[in-house]
């Protein structure tokens, strides 16, 4: 089961609170959200979250369709920049979900999110993809970067606003490495 693996991660102050349920309530609350909203047998490995919005609003159920079963596909759910945000990521898809308007959702467009990094001080959610990485800001998508690798990205360090890791090149068939700057998302080496 999707849930029974995934963990919360609140690296940013949020208005919300969460519960990752084991399975689908038997009984579907009044307000009740899938991620995609087009999405075929959504409810197999789905993550099922208990979403309170706080400030009076009533809770929600978000079923977040799963991506992958595969471990390597993170599953979980982190704070995110804007307090009335909550990210939540089963098996490598990320769905950025807006806890006052629930209907209101962003998905990473990598398949899968490879890793999930908050990086506190700008502040910026980032996510790993095979090739770039996408940052999330408090209003939303602050940048991507360039192809940083033709196939598998490391994140090996994170230095004040510089991201340092490696990308593999395949025409000389090495890991190379990069920085970005991340605030702009743009290559410094």
């Amino acid at each position: 089961m999707n849930g029974a693996s995934a963990q919360i991660h609140e690296p940013f102050a949020h208005d919300w609170r969460v519960e990752i349920l084991p399975v689908r309530p038997l009984i579907l609350p009044q307000r009740h959200f899938t991620y995609p909203r087009a999405v075929e047998e959504v409810e197999r490995g789905a993550l099922e979250l208990m979403i309170d919005p706080g400030e009076g609003m009533p809770p929600f159920l978000a079923t977040c369709a799963l991506g992958f079963a595969d471990p390597i596909a993170p599953s979980g759910v982190w704070s995110a920049p804007n307090p009335k945000e909550i990210c939540a990521v089963s098996g490598g898809y990320a769905y950025l979900i807006d806890t006052a308007r629930p209907e209101r959702f962003a998905m990473i467009p990598y398949r899968p999110v490879l890793e999930v990094r908050a990086v506190e001080g700008l502040p910026l959610l980032l996510f790993v993809g095979h090739r770039s990485i996408i940052a999330w800001g408090q209003d939303g998508r602050a940048w991507e970067s360039r192809k940083l690798s033709d196939e598998g990205l490391t994140v090996s360090a994170i230095e004040g606003e510089t991201l340092r890791g490696l990308g593999w090149q395949m025409m000389i068939d090495k890991e190379m490495p990069f920085a970005l700057d991340l605030k702009t998302g743009l290559r410094l080496e």
